[in-house]
């Protein structure tokens, strides 16, 4: 089987920076691969929340997670500091990919490589809802802080 590859912008829309915490550890004492997902998950609140929405209400729509591939590139250890990148990629009617990248802050090592698949999902109606223009929009920024 071919190795997976995931391409990255140069530039992110959005930058934070998360620690590595002793739940994110596994018994090898590196960060887990199960644990990278999770900061991805972190990420992505922290990117909805600076454009102001939250994962249950974007223009009165939710989210849904479709998919997801990561990349590992290389350790990360409790205590270290990781920036995240994310970037919204790849829009479609009903959603589009969160592209993120994770890299050690004291080095610059790059950790590892994730992209989600996201749909926007009308909760009340139980079905998939068109990409709300209001998130378009505010995907269309320039670089935010948290």
């Amino acid at each position: 089987m071919a190795r997976l590859t995931l391409e990255l912008p140069e530039h992110f829309a959005f930058y934070t920076e998360i620690t590595v915490s002793i739940r994110d550890i596994n018994y090898g004492g590196h960060l887990g691969n199960d644990a990278v997902l999770g900061l991805a998950h972190e990420a992505r609140l922290r990117y909805l929340k600076s454009l102001g929405f939250s994962e249950l209400d974007i223009g009165g729509l939710g989210l849904i997670m479709s998919d997801a591939a990561v990349i590992y590139k290389a350790e990360a250890f409790h205590g270290d500091v990781l920036q995240v990148g994310v970037s919204c990629a790849d829009f479609n009617k009903y959603g589009c990919d969160l592209l993120y990248r994770l890299c050690r802050i004291s080095d610059g090592q790059e950790i590892a490589r994730v992209k989600t698949g996201i749909v926007f999902f009308d909760y009340q109606a139980r079905k998939v809802a068109r990409v709300p223009e209001c998130f378009l929009q505010a995907c269309a920024g320039e670089e935010r802080q948290p």
